[in-house]
């Protein structure tokens, strides 16, 4: 079954108007059978529906978020949000979290649903805005860990916490001098910094050759870099068209494995 573009961005829209509402089965119902969340990358997924209305309930159901979106990108069935989260955690502290959002989108029955949310923000940077807001943050601090704990177990509290390891400032760098090299339509330079084995996809999985990409990149501005479990996004800007690198790293942040680069199709 194939949707159309409109189809995809009501699909997606309709998961921060559920969250809004405080809907929690119609956000829930949103995912596919063996859905999934990773939010943020690198923390430790949530397949299925009972333990993804674990993760509404521990990090939705408590609180009001807003979803200031900048732009929307679709291409093949993915969409993806680059936009700010205003998160308001209790009457004196609110959190602004700049993200980018990741919706694949598959059949479910006769419409459209979501088969994974991946959402790339900073957990650290995150901490240390909370760490900011002084002592009005501490009760809210200890309703987060108590719900984790009640919702997720010592175990899932664990695996949010992976969320705060990753490519980091070392990946934020490596990914910088690269985007500088496409920007710049720097074929060789772009070719030096990867790796022999690093895939390269235009969306998800269209072949895109190192050229295509530096094509594609060349005389761009990159944007609102996010380092995200191991994983560092960025946005490119060039003559009022928008688009999204999701670079990958290895371990320790030590090379590129695979980069994505999302374009809007229409």
């Amino acid at each position: 079954m194939a949707f159309t573009r409109d189809e995809l961005l009501a699909t997606v829209e309709l998961s921060p108007q559920a969250a809004g509402a405080h809907d929690r089965q119609g956000w829930v119902g949103l995912f596919a059978a063996g859905g999934q969340v990773e939010d943020p990358v690198g923390s430790r997924p949530h397949h299925g529906t009972a333990e993804i209305e674990r993760f509404y309930d521990t990090f939705i159901a408590p609180r009001d978020i807003t979803f200031h979106r900048d732009v929307d990108i679709v291409s093949g069935s993915t969409v993806i949000r680059d936009l700010e989260l205003e998160v308001a955690m209790s009457p004196s502290v609110t959190m602004r979290i700049p993200a980018y959002l990741r919706y694949v989108v598959s059949p479910v029955a006769d419409r459209a649903g979501i088969a994974a949310l991946q959402a790339y923000w900073e957990l650290p940077a995150m901490i240390g805005q909370f760490a900011r807001a002084g002592l009005g943050a501490v009760p809210v601090g200890l309703r987060l860990s108590a719900a984790l704990l009640r919702n997720q177990g010592p175990a899932g509290t664990l695996g949010f916490a992976k969320g705060m390891s990753g490519a980091g400032r070392a990946g934020k760098r490596l990914v910088a001098g690269l985007l500088d090299d496409l920007c710049a339509g720097d074929a060789v330079a772009v070719q030096r910094r990867l790796g022999t084995d690093t895939v390269i996809r235009a969306g998800d999985d269209g072949p895109l050759s190192t050229s295509g990409l530096v094509d594609r990149a060349s005389g761009a501005s990159w944007r609102k870099l996010i380092a995200s479990g191991s994983s560092v996004v960025a946005g490119l800007d060039r003559d009022g068209h928008r688009a999204v690198l999701i670079a990958d790293l290895g371990r320790g942040a030590r090379g590129l494995t695979r980069l994505r680069h999302y374009a809007d199709e229409t």
